[in-house]
């Protein structure tokens, strides 16, 4: 899968038929993304813990991973691999949205065995097809990731084809008008259903939008003054989640300029060649980590957090933990792979 043809996080089978150039920028940038996600959820870990001050700062270490993902997503369906008919772009959809179901029904079976919530399985269940649910939290992007891909679609085909793709279009109006509808059915029935989470945030689709503008872009200034610029805001954004808000929202200032300063610092860094195989292994197995990652921190993080006393060494193992938990979601999604599952499994 070519990342010219790939939007980050969610894979994308590539359109061979493009002939686009591998961009082994966003390769880098969609791998570290993984890992900070990975991070962020270890570090709540710790948090829950009694770690807090390491907790934080390693959420604010990897708190640019959701809006860079984004902000790929939006290149890759707006520069990188626009789709050229409506087929292709509901194509991309199900690539999506079949490894979400099977990992949502992985994670429900596994808190219903193991979580002792047995009573409310059905519950939980119904709740999975309208929005995130507790036992895979972390798939709550997927509910953004897939009508933002639907919109940037949408888009596409209307400006280029000059043509309402009508599947897709009426796809998309459903979502929109699904809060409402859902209150009207409360209204009339005393129905109270769970909340939908179909739905796109104005910030992300912004990160969407100016992400591709600027990881399309040609010229981006020094790559020293992005790095600087990556640095610095890291350090508001920490100072901002240990004495104002923690978790920051996505949508704030702090988040938006540790991201771009973060894209600005990656895109169009050069990749030795002699890396690249394994850099585009590891960018294509980047989807199927995120699904599976949350399995590892539990079993990881979770544990070695509530063991650790108070001290200096709660930062090395969540370190530790961290890159253990990356490296074995990495491995088993390499292997899923290479057995061919990865239709099903991302």
């Amino acid at each position: 899968m070519s990342s010219a043809t790939s939007p980050a996080a969610a894979p994308q089978a590539p359109d061979r038929a493009t002939g686009r150039e591998r961009r082994y920028d966003i390769d880098l940038l969609r791998v570290l993304c993984t890992a900070a996600v990975v991070l962020v959820h270890a570090s709540a870990e710790f948090i829950d813990a009694g770690h807090r001050t390491t907790g934080i700062l390693g959420d604010t270490a990897g708190r640019y991973a959701v809006p860079a993902f984004f902000a790929m997503a939006g290149w890759a369906a707006l520069s990188g691999a626009p789709v050229r008919d409506e087929a292709r772009l509901l194509a991309r959809l199900g690539r999506i949205l079949r490894p979400m179901a099977l990992w949502t029904a992985l994670y429900l079976l596994a808190s219903y065995v193991f979580g002792g919530n047995r009573g409310q399985a059905g519950e939980e269940a119904v709740r999975a097809l309208f929005g995130s649910v507790e036992a895979a939290f972390h798939l709550w992007y997927l509910y953004a990731y897939v009508p933002l891909l639907l919109l940037l679609g949408v888009v596409v085909l209307v400006v280029r084809g000059r043509a309402l793709p009508r599947r897709s279009a009426v796809l998309l109006a459903a979502l929109a008008v699904a809060p409402a509808l859902l209150g009207d059915m409360t209204t009339l029935t005393g129905w109270s259903p769970p909340d939908w989470a179909w739905s796109v945030p104005l910030s992300s689709v912004v990160y969407a939008v100016a992400g591709a503008a600027l990881l399309a872009a040609p010229r981006r200034g020094p790559r020293a003054l992005w790095a600087a610029a990556a640095a610095v805001t890291l350090v508001v954004l920490a100072v901002y989640q240990l004495t104002v808000r923690h978790p920051a929202a996505y949508g704030s200032a702090a988040v938006a300029a540790v991201t771009f300063a973060v894209l600005g610092t990656v895109a169009g860094v050069r990749v030795p060649e002699r890396a690249r195989p394994l850099l585009a292994r590891l960018s294509d197995a980047s989807f199927g980590t995120y699904l599976v990652h949350l399995v590892f921190v539990t079993l990881l993080a979770g544990p070695v957090a509530g063991h650790l006393p108070a001290g200096p060494w709660a930062p090395v193992a969540l370190a530790v933990t961290t890159v253990v938990a990356a490296a074995l979601s990495f491995a088993v999604s390499l292997l899923w792979g290479r057995l061919g599952w990865r239709p099903w499994l991302g």
